[in-house]
């Protein structure tokens, strides 16, 4: 399950990810203008925040952005940093393109292999949990089994190719 905040981030994921987009070769003369839709993974450890969000812009385009949040910056990773923002409740996060990054690479392929699904969403408001409807489902196309690979790739300095 993921623990949404009621906080506020400064600057805003989309702010962040609009300042980014422009520099990604898949997204030349896109411009983001709306959210659409968000779904998260759960790392295991629970020190990485995991979520793709999916963004429109006025032209009809639909941008998947798969991002991670971390409490410290991730060691080789510089180039793929995508901003740091101000959370008000979890202090500086460095906010990165989750495809370099191992905990997305895991939690993906543990819901491809395994058929798992994204997590519920909840507020935590008064000690109740409210749960958050999702706006959008994702399913991996494998079945529950004991065991996956490890889905560990190598450093994010060598996949720049």
């Amino acid at each position: 399950m993921a623990l949404v905040h009621r906080a506020t981030l400064s600057p805003s994921k989309q702010e962040l990810v609009a300042a980014w987009l422009p520099g990604r070769p898949w997204a030349a003369g896109i411009e983001i203008t709306t959210k659409v839709a968000e779904y998260r993974f759960d790392d295991p450890a629970g020190e990485v925040g995991i979520e793709t969000i999916l963004f429109a812009s006025d032209d009809g385009a639909t941008v998947q952005v798969p991002l991670t949040y971390r409490g410290a910056p991730l060691d080789g990773a510089d180039d793929f940093l995508v901003g740091t923002t101000e959370h008000s409740v979890l202090g500086r996060r460095w906010v990165y393109d989750a495809c370099i990054d191992p905990v997305w690479a895991a939690a993906l392929t543990a819901a491809i292999l395994t058929g798992g699904t994204q997590v519920q969403m909840y507020l935590e408001q008064d000690g109740q949990r409210i749960d958050i409807p999702p706006r959008m489902t994702v399913q991996g196309s494998g079945a529950p089994g004991p065991t996956y690979p490890s889905s560990r790739p190598s450093t994010p300095s060598a996949t720049r190719g």
